[in-house]
């Protein structure tokens, strides 16, 4: 039987596979689904996801295999057919409330909200993931520990689950008849992502959309009513770190300021958006608008390729570390990780076009050149080859001079800002 972590890396080429695919559709329905700097963000965060999860998937499996064996009456046998189909079908109906609750929960949502932040529906948005859904996702799923079912089973099934919820983010594929009443689809998933009064907090299923039905909270896609995507409170950044914690910092200061004591603690479980009474009319915010522009700072195509070139090569580095981490001592891992996260939180300014980002680049190219020059060393690799130490300081220090051009050039020819299109 094939592992989680064996069944991810045999995905992850479909994953870009299909991300092309759909790219080539929308060019030749001569539509425009993808935006470069919203794409790299949306991988972005899934990278950093994956990130933290070399850290943390023990601690949800960990605790899974502790209550099974200390708490279950029984476990059931793995090798057995009804044990995964009877499985799958559970772990799909606990997630379709993990999810519903992460809509209804504002410290739950907080996690959840990273999905949600993208202005674009496409396939990049089913790879952005949160990286703080360890911390109480696992307590929806520990009914499976108690009724036996093999940690190893719940494994595969989590994974099998998520795979499935991939290819129904994307906009080239339409109804699909009687598909769309029973199971997930794009049809029904555009409607969960969209932000209208028609569609908000809907369609929660992961697999099968007859959750949905059977608890109320299904809702049908209506082309005269077009899914608009993001969120209520838009992100209008590229730094994947906010991304993360933009709500938890919210919820902490709403917390704070509030009088009531009781108040402090409400605004964790309340649902997102309810804020106490005295907070709001001391600190309000502006209603939200349908109609607000799209988040997309102007940058020069120089810059914006530059971007497409490092992040490519992020790709590898990030593809390296989740081989090479697990094999790592904990602070040599958690240096590897700190440097792809910095260099994607450097790459996140330079979206924005903002000078503070080419200081961070420069310093990340520059330095890791030097580094592997006077070092002849990698994470997790004492002595580079004499060949791939020429070579990843050539890659490194040609970005540091390409980055250096590419900001002169916008010094002498800066970029005109778009007009907002209200």
């Amino acid at each position: 039987m094939m592992t989680p972590e064996q069944i991810m890396t045999w995905a992850i080429p479909g994953f870009f596979l299909l991300i092309g695919i759909e790219l080539l559709v929308a060019r030749w329905r001569g539509r425009q689904v993808y935006y470069s700097n919203d794409a790299i963000n949306s991988l972005g965060l899934g990278v950093i996801s994956q990130v933290v999860g070399v850290f943390t998937k023990l601690f949800a499996i960990g605790i899974y295999g502790w209550c099974g064996a200390h708490l279950a009456r029984w476990t059931l046998p793995a090798n057995s057919v009804w044990v995964w189909v009877s499985g799958l079908l559970l772990y799909d109906f606990l997630y379709y409330w993990l999810h519903r609750m992460g809509h209804e929960v504002n410290v739950l949502w907080a996690a959840h909200v990273v999905h949600h932040q993208s202005e674009s529906y496409n396939l990049t948005t089913a790879l952005r993931q949160t990286g703080s859904g360890f911390l109480l996702g696992w307590l929806f799923y520990l009914p499976m520990a108690l009724l036996g079912y093999p940690t190893e089973v719940f494994a595969v099934i989590a994974i099998v689950d998520l795979l499935y919820q991939f290819w129904v983010h994307t906009e080239v594929i339409g109804r699909l008849g009687w598909f769309d009443r029973v199971f997930c689809s794009p049809s029904n998933h555009r409607a969960h992502h969209a932000v209208n009064d028609r569609y908000l907090d809907r369609n929660y299923g992961g697999i099968l959309i007859v959750w949905d039905r059977i608890f109320g909270s299904f809702v049908e896609e209506d082309d005269q009513d077009r899914p608009v995507y993001g969120t209520r409170a838009p992100l209008q950044s590229f730094n994947p770190l906010w991304a993360n914690v933009e709500v938890y910092w919210a919820m902490l200061k709403d917390s704070w300021h509030a009088r009531n004591w009781l108040d402090k603690l409400r605004v964790w479980v309340k649902p997102p958006g309810w804020r106490p009474a005295d907070v709001a009319a001391r600190f309000p915010k502006p209603d939200f608008d349908m109609t607000h522009a799209r988040y997309d700072p102007p940058i020069s195509r120089a810059l914006k390729f530059y971007c497409l070139a490092q992040f490519a090569l992020m790709l590898v580095i990030g593809v390296h570390f989740l081989g090479a981490a697990p094999k790592m001592a904990l602070p040599q891992a958690a240096a590897y990780a700190a440097y792809l996260v910095y260099s994607l939180w450097a790459l996140g300014f330079l979206l924005e076009g903002r000078g503070v980002g080419v200081w961070l680049e420069l310093l990340r190219t520059g330095g890791t050149a030097v580094a592997v020059l006077l070092g002849g060393r990698w994470f997790g690799i004492a002595h580079l080859d004499a060949r791939w130490a020429v070579a990843m300081t050539a890659v490194f220090g040609l970005g540091a001079v390409a980055l250096l051009c590419v900001a002169g050039y916008e010094r002498r020819h800066p970029v005109p800002v778009r007009p907002a299109l209200g």
